[in-house]
């Protein structure tokens, strides 16, 4: 009898030991990806994000970063539906538009780096072009980054916003890359105005469970199970959103809105069978684009021609010339 009870001692031990193990390794991935403040060592060499050297040389000296820094950029601002103030810049087309591109940028990206993006939409499309800090990143407020679960709401603000600005007639395309991507896709499945015509999602996410679990397993070489619920439940209390509610595919299966899919074959940091699968269960009418020998968001630059291409042929069915 006491061999048992010493052996019941031990074994309740080793649960309350594994359970606090879990819950600091859930307070860690937490702070590791959400908290915005805690250092991101993880991204630092970090081979699946890797850039070739003709997708580095644009992406840090091309000369889109010359002609951002040369714009008269208005600042706008706006309160989410938290309290959270928000930063947004709007550029006016070169000739009067009715076309709008509003752009959604990277992880711990902001919005400027979308002039990457946006020099084409304005030089060569002739769009008035509007981003936004996301919350937790650039000039915005936020003390956690929402891999564009809250993100989503925020995007539907700023489309009304420019609706406002700009006038019933105003079309608009959302563009967003990577956790932009993710944002744009899941905002497609909450009510946008009708104006908002197009989608177009670079490098997304199906999930943020589906993306912590392959880079647990990737970078970690852990499984998801237990600690990937308890880092949700840790989400849920800090920053009032789940992993697994924070979901494009769910979101996708609503929407209305034509959506271009676009993904590196190569991409080892988002799969592109994740975009696969955004485009196989997509509601509304998509499209689905891949590029050989690109990585991650790294298409446009080192395929720009065959990217925009697409892109032209996509906008050209759904938003008026």
């Amino acid at each position: 009898m006491l061999k048992k009870r010493r052996w019941i001692k031990i074994g309740i031990s080793l649960l309350i030991t594994l359970l606090i193990i879990n819950i600091i390794a859930s307070i860690y991935f937490y702070n590791l990806a959400i908290d915005r403040d805690f250092p991101k060592d993880f991204l630092n060499g970090n081979d699946d994000l890797e850039v070739s050297g003709e997708a580095m040389e644009v992406m840090l000296d091309g000369g889109w970063r010359d002609w951002v820094a040369d714009q008269n950029f208005d600042s706008w601002k706006m309160e989410s539906f938290d309290g959270l103030k928000l930063q947004g810049y709007f550029l006016e087309a070169e000739e009067p538009s009715d076309k709008t591109v509003v752009f959604a940028h990277g992880y711990l990206g902001n919005g400027s780096q979308m002039g990457l993006f946006g020099q084409y939409y304005y030089e060569e499309l002739g769009y008035n072009m509007f981003t936004a800090d996301m919350r937790g990143h650039g000039n915005s407020e936020g003390d956690y980054i929402g891999f564009g679960w809250h993100d989503r709401l925020d995007y539907v603000d700023w489309v009304h916003r420019v609706i406002e600005e700009l006038g019933p007639d105003t079309e608009i395309v959302l563009h967003g890359v990577s956790m932009g991507a993710a944002a744009v896709l899941m905002a497609s499945g909450e009510e946008l105005p009708d104006n908002v015509k197009a989608i177009v999602a670079d490098s997304p996410y199906t999930s943020v469970y589906g993306l912590f679990d392959y880079q647990m397993e990737r970078m970690f070489h852990l499984p998801d199970i237990p600690v990937l619920p308890s880092t949700s439940l840790v989400t849920n209390i800090r920053a009032d959103y789940s992993l697994k509610e924070a979901s494009a595919l769910k979101q996708v299966q609503k929407a209305d809105v034509p959506i271009l899919y676009i993904h590196g074959n190569d991409d080892a940091f988002v799969p592109t069978r994740m975009s696969r699968k955004l485009y196989e269960n997509t509601k509304s009418k998509a499209e689905f684009v891949t590029f050989d020998g690109s990585s991650h968001g790294e298409a446009f630059v080192i395929h720009k021609e065959e990217y925009v291409a697409e892109l032209n042929d996509f906008l050209n069915m759904y938003v008026d010339g």
